[in-house]
């Protein structure tokens, strides 16, 4: 009988499609889920609505809930963690201040000043998981869904010997696109994706065994397919293989889309796949979200908690599956360098293929990337870890000279309007930050 984790069941979407989907195996369907969260009424409408599912589906499961994190990792055979260090109110301010300054962000979530100030607040709690894993559950399994994912993912794989690996939809996401504007369905669609998170590239897209980037190419020249994903569609005519994840978070990773206001509004207010009509969206969206949740939540248990049993496309499920005794599951997973991507550095954080099976996570050989991939990639992992390295040992400066290198905040701000902005943020976050005994730079 297996034992799930849940660390951040107060994350209700993810927490109640991913309970979903493990009961629809038959490994699974009689598994402990062990839910935890901080926040206690959180964690009661999570115990509530994933004791819904399994009356639902008559599954002899059994569900518990608890604060005590180390409760819920004892014995445990998968951890999935879906947490978020600070809430809204907090992060915001990632977003709201580098758009002061003149870095226009759209997510915010991932990389540059926004996605490294949340890394810097989540990496302590999340190699304390990791940890705690080494004591209560050592040959578990741990799948993150936390952002930002390389770089949590980096500190745990850095920190301790955990199996962890960060998942995440931008690559059957994009799979699945680039097979619809080619009119292919998905079981004649093969491919070979790698780099990093959220920045991995399709080094191999084929149909039927042939090579699908003329039809991709072809398809480029139909005006609606080219406006609706513009700046990965301007990367793939420029850099000639097709980027993982939305033209939002990618039109935040580079130089070419966000420096200018005339930019922004022709490459980043329509075709991004967010919301196009004003900055910070994503932070106001969740603002909106913090505010209403509960009241979602009731009208769904009023309404009888409606909810399909059918399993969906998460892979989360499938990999525990297979690390039990099931059929083995090939997926992309963010994993440690180890010789695997060759021309992107030796530890870093790389997204690669993965094949879950009885044994564990078996990441797989992808060679070297093409040269004007790995560059944009090697830029973002330097970055990345010098980020991780301020965030584990509390260095300010180091913090500073990450922002120093990232490519959006580079093309609009001078080194002096850097440490301004940098040291702003620091301040703003001071409450978050104890691993930090000094904030100046």
């Amino acid at each position: 009988m297996a034992k799930i984790a849940f660390i951040g069941a107060g994350s209700l979407g993810f927490t109640r499609g991913l309970v979903r989907d493990i009961l629809t195996f038959p490994l699974l369907k009689d598994a402990t889920i062990s839910l935890m969260d901080i926040d206690q009424e959180r964690l009661d409408f999570a115990y509530r609505a994933v004791n819904s599912i399994v009356e639902r589906g008559g599954y002899p499961a059994k569900v518990e809930a608890t604060q005590d994190r180390r409760k819920a990792l004892k014995g445990a055979d998968a951890v999935l963690c879906t947490i978020l260090s600070g809430d809204v109110s907090v992060w915001k301010h990632d977003i709201y201040i580098p758009m002061k300054h003149g870095v226009d962000t759209n997510v915010g979530d991932t990389r540059g000043p926004s996605g490294i100030f949340r890394a810097l607040r989540t990496i302590p709690v999340m190699v304390g998981i990791a940890k705690d894993m080494e004591k209560y559950c050592p040959n578990a399994i741990l799948l993150n869904y936390t952002n930002p994912m390389a770089m949590l993912c980096r500190a745990m794989q850095r920190e301790t010997s955990i199996q962890a690996s960060g998942l995440c939809h931008s690559v059957q996401g994009t799979a699945h696109m680039l097979a619809n504007w080619i009119k292919a369905p998905m079981e004649e669609i093969t491919y070979v994706c790698a780099g990093i998170n959220h920045m991995a590239w399709y080094t191999e897209f084929k149909r039927n065994g042939e090579d699908a980037y003329p039809a991709l190419r072809k398809a480029m020249k139909n005006k609606r397919i080219y406006n609706e994903e513009l700046v990965r569609n301007e990367m793939f005519l420029a850099l000639d293989y097709y980027v993982t994840e939305s033209s939002g978070h990618n039109s935040e990773y580079n130089w070419w889309f966000r420096k200018r206001p005339d930019l922004v509004e022709k490459y980043c207010t329509h075709g991004t796949g967010w919301n196009p009509g004003e900055y910070a969206y994503i932070a106001k969206e969740y603002l909106k979200r913090s505010r209403r949740w509960k009241r979602d939540l009731k009208k769904w248990f009023d309404d009888g908690a409606p909810m399909s049993l059918e399993r969906g496309h998460e892979y989360a499920a499938s990999i525990i599956n297979a690390c039990m005794g099931g059929d083995a599951f090939e997926f992309n997973g963010n994993v440690r360098n180890t010789g695997l991507v060759t021309n992107l550095p030796e530890d870093a954080c790389v997204e690669v293929p993965v094949v879950a099976n009885k044994r564990g996570l078996n990441p797989l050989y992808v060679g070297a990337l093409p040269a004007q991939c790995a560059a944009l990639n090697n830029i973002t992992v330097a970055v990345e870890e010098m980020a991780v390295e301020a965030a584990l040992t509390g260095d300010a400066r180091l913090v500073y000279q990450s922002i120093c290198y990232d490519p959006l905040t580079a093309a609009v701000l001078s080194l002096a309007e850097i440490k301004k902005m940098v040291a702003e943020m620091l301040r703003k976050n001071r409450d978050y930050l104890p691993q930090f005994e000094r904030i100046e730079i």
